[in-house]
């Protein structure tokens, strides 16, 4: 039937049935076992918006008794066919809660996490509620070790880690393309301290070798554009991070770019030693001088 063609006295008792239907007159009633029953049925039928209507009716007369532990249960996994993943996570939590001894506390528990996995982020975002995940997962795999739901939560655990990685890897990217910056020093610093946290944070991933290159090159940089009373230190801080690569990576294919800024570094270490043994002849000689003119 073309709605456009019917009269607005007719479409409007059609409106009017529709809204004197089964359901609509099931959410007026204050009869406590029809809205029970109304909403276990829903829920069988797949109807999770309708049954969330209902059960949020009749949950607060019913907790306590027997009928409130299936009903909580269900009404979470309601949320959860919906996508209304943070809430389902609450649920699933407060009825692990409530019923750790239920036959489906396992289960509630397993879905918790698993709610907060699926809400978790893309890598490039913000990863507070991914750690809350990472949380619940353990929780799960700690309390129950021998479930079914063992090696999926695993894998969830094994994905969320890997964003964690994703994301400290392209912070360490960022770091280094702003070392090129209107304030290096500030941005070698940061990268010398993001490159060595990342490695000890994921010391098995792929990244390691070209961060552990792109240590020694900021190594160098930061060092030669340093203040005199603090070359030294960080140009052997410099020569340290390249002797290391040599160690972890020896058949590197970064290998020549590494020695190129290890003689670097050294070249400019000795041109330091130099000055610093200029410098220190001229003081000695001028306190020569004062002393003689304090003399006189």
């Amino acid at each position: 039937m073309n709605m456009r063609f019917l009269s607005p006295l007719v479409f409007s008792l059609i409106l009017l049935i529709s809204a004197c239907g089964p359901f609509s007159k099931l959410e007026k009633s204050t009869n406590w076992e029809e809205l029970y029953n109304g909403a276990n049925k829903y829920y069988q039928e797949g109807e999770y918006n309708k049954a969330i209507i209902l059960y949020d009716k009749v949950l607060p007369v019913i907790k306590g008794s027997e009928k409130a532990e299936m009903a909580e249960y269900n009404y979470a996994n309601c949320h959860f066919k919906t996508k209304r993943y943070i809430e389902a996570a609450g649920y699933f939590n407060n009825f692990y809660r409530t019923y750790n001894r239920s036959s489906l506390a396992e289960e509630a528990l397993f879905m918790h996490a698993y709610s907060l996995y699926l809400d978790a982020p893309d890598y490039n975002l913000d990863q507070q509620s991914s750690q809350e995940a990472v949380s619940a997962i353990q929780q799960f795999v700690t309390r129950f070790p021998t479930s079914a739901s063992f090696e999926r939560a695993m894998e969830m655990l094994k994905d969320l880690e890997s964003r964690f990685e994703k994301k400290a890897y392209s912070e360490a990217q960022m770091y280094y393309r702003l070392k090129d910056g209107l304030f290096p020093g500030d941005f070698y610093r940061a990268c010398i301290v993001n490159f060595q946290n990342f490695a000890k944070d994921y010391p098995e991933s792929k990244h390691n070798e070209e961060l552990a290159y792109k240590l020694v090159e900021v190594g160098f940089a930061y060092a030669k554009n340093s203040t005199f009373d603090k070359k030294e230190d960080r140009l052997n801080d410099a020569i340290k991070f390249a002797n290391n690569f040599y160690r972890k990576y020896p058949e590197s294919g970064f290998t020549t770019e590494v020695k190129k800024f290890e003689n670097q570094t050294r070249r400019e270490m000795e041109a330091h030693l130099q000055d610093k043994k200029e410098y220190a002849e001229r003081l000695a000689a001028q306190s020569v001088v004062d002393a003689a003119q304090n003399e006189n």
